[in-house]
């Protein structure tokens, strides 16, 4: 062979180690997992808050690079089911679900947006928590049994010295989250029916709800007017100096007021509207993109009727209390919940003195 074709042949070899590079290299995608609540559906006008914006990123995926897996709550079909719902069951399959398509799918230099209201915020909380403790593993790796294996180290609480081996092997380096965005999470695993709720819930602590330092947003909707003890929100505890922002906000109305989860009962949408607009804001501001007229879709009232927490099944849950507000430096009480109490009569006081100290601290502002 001659010393041309010896050449020819090198730039041939060196142009096609180039397009092999170009073929793997490409521009950064929004994933974006969303997580209903149970009873869920993506039906025309029964959506959840969560439906909806996962229809909303759905229109805008259309022109934008945005990766999108919604996944609805435990459904119920017939009587057989009736334990799946109320035990919650199934969360930690859908974990391993979620963080296996994340997992396929992640490259460095991507954003991650985890979003779920009740059973799926604790879901997608529970995600975050498993990214921080053990790593995403990365996509050369994903396979079912890695996943898993990833899961049990998180699910075990494995000795840290051997997690550790384990996320250096095959997670990566470091994956920041862009925003974790809830609306009223609660626990809700183990078995939750009325009056014996309590006593079976053990088998999920190992869940982690801690705030990693790899989470740049955090913002948590929150129903001020939800009474029933069964749906006890699950609060974020932010310490001094975390480097998020963080907002928890309470809302009027109760748990399927805020998550928008109507049950028929369709003039409660406007107010429903309140916390899935609050919503749709921080993700405007985190520049995930949104159809330019989205504020327009959604009229919001926080004077229309409320789905309230007595209303089928609810009316059972007879362990009733109050929520707390004030314990952590994050929250703060939305302008239309501090009206409405007072034109209720209702605790105007402490909500306005808890709204004043939140705000003062780094709480969300009370107009936002």
């Amino acid at each position: 062979m001659g010393l041309r074709d010896r050449l020819r042949g090198l730039l041939g070899f060196f142009r096609r180690t180039e397009r092999s590079v170009q073929q793997h290299t490409r521009e950064s995608v929004d994933h974006v997992i969303l997580l209903d609540g149970t009873m869920s559906t993506l039906d025309e006008g029964d959506e959840t808050n969560i439906g909806l914006i996962y229809k909303l990123l759905a229109e805008a995926a259309q022109n934008n690079r945005i990766g999108l897996l919604y996944e609805a709550g435990t459904q119920w079909s017939d009587w057989s089911k009736t334990l799946d719902i109320i035990e919650g069951r199934g969360i930690n399959r859908q974990i391993q679900r979620a963080y296996g398509w994340l997992a396929s799918r992640y490259r460095p230099g991507d954003r991650i947006f985890l979003i779920g209201y009740s059973r799926g915020a604790y879901a997608v909380r529970s995600l975050a928590g498993v990214i921080d403790k053990i790593g995403l593993v990365r996509s050369e790796c994903a396979t079912e049994r890695m996943v898993r294996e990833a899961y049990k180290h998180y699910q075990m609480d494995t000795d840290p010295l051997i997690a550790k081996v384990f996320s250096d092997a095959h997670c990566h380096g470091h994956v920041p989250i862009e925003m974790i965005g809830v609306f009223d999470t609660v626990k809700a695993l183990g078995f939750r029916a009325p009056l014996v709720w309590k006593w079976a819930e053990v088998k999920h602590d190992f869940h982690s709800h801690h705030l990693g330092d790899n989470v740049r947003h955090g913002f948590h909707a929150l129903a001020l007017d939800e009474t029933r003890e069964a749906f006890k929100p699950v609060m974020w505890d932010v310490p001094e100096g975390h480097p998020a922002k963080v907002e928890q906000v309470w809302f009027p109305g109760s748990h399927g007021d805020v998550g928008g989860q109507l049950t028929g009962y369709y003039p409660a949408r406007p107010l429903g509207n309140v916390s899935l607009c609050w919503m749709l804001e921080r993700l405007d501001r985190c520049k995930l993109p949104l159809p330019f007229d989205w504020r327009a879709r959604y009229p919001v009232d926080a004077d229309a009727p409320r789905v309230g927490s007595w209303r089928g099944w609810g009316k059972y849950f007879v362990a009733r209390k109050k929520r707390i507000v004030g314990r952590d430096r994050s929250e703060s009480i939305h302008h239309t919940a501090i009206g409405r109490s007072k034109r209720a009569g209702e605790i105007p006081a402490q909500i306005e003195a808890q709204a004043t100290f939140s705000n003062a601290t780094g709480g969300a502002s009370p107009r936002a």
